[in-house]
């Protein structure tokens, strides 16, 4: 299935870091949140903001470089509670203030662990709706449990823009 997704973004046409993008598993979740569309983007966007709420429970995030700009870069680690670090090395494809954010990058440091990841950011009656669409170059245990970890990870997410925590500047 080449190009699944990564051909799908406006910017990328297919080669978001000069290799064509062949998805081996994928995601897409969705879920709203009683918050201003501009808190939730910020918070998905603001290094300060992500590194509150970024990852399952237990996880602790520290954001090493983040450019919220089509080439810029992202690269974080996430440390579990087993004390064992996951980092991640991307870029932005596409950024679209509030509506929409692409970015393409390997886990672990790894080329063969590649994610392509598209969240949109849609008003819905007074509440942001986000939805969330992942293609993974790879199969394994870690894009099996997925789903579970981004439910952790939206859940720590609501908390952050729902309970005062996350502020519009």
């Amino acid at each position: 299935m080449e190009g699944a997704g990564a051909g799908s973004s406006r910017a990328s046409g297919g080669k978001a870091v000069g290799v064509p993008f062949v998805a081996k598993a994928s995601l897409v979740l969705t879920r709203s949140f009683d918050a201003p569309r501009a808190l939730v983007f910020r918070a998905w966007t603001d290094p300060t903001d992500l590194a509150q709420w970024w990852g399952p429970h237990g996880f602790q995030t520290t954001i090493h470089e983040m450019t919220v700009k089509p080439g810029g870069r992202w690269h974080y680690s996430m440390r579990g509670p087993d004390g064992h670090d996951y980092p991640f090395d991307g870029v932005y494809i596409e950024v679209v203030e509030p509506e929409r954010l692409v970015f393409d990058g390997n886990i672990n440091g790894s080329p063969e662990q590649r994610v392509w990841t598209e969240v949109s950011f849609a008003e819905r009656g007074g509440k942001t709706e986000i939805t969330v669409r992942q293609l993974y170059s790879f199969e394994s245990a870690a894009t099996r449990g997925a789903p579970i970890g981004w439910s952790q990870q939206l859940d720590r997410l609501e908390e952050f823009v729902t309970r005062g925590k996350g502020k519009l500047r």
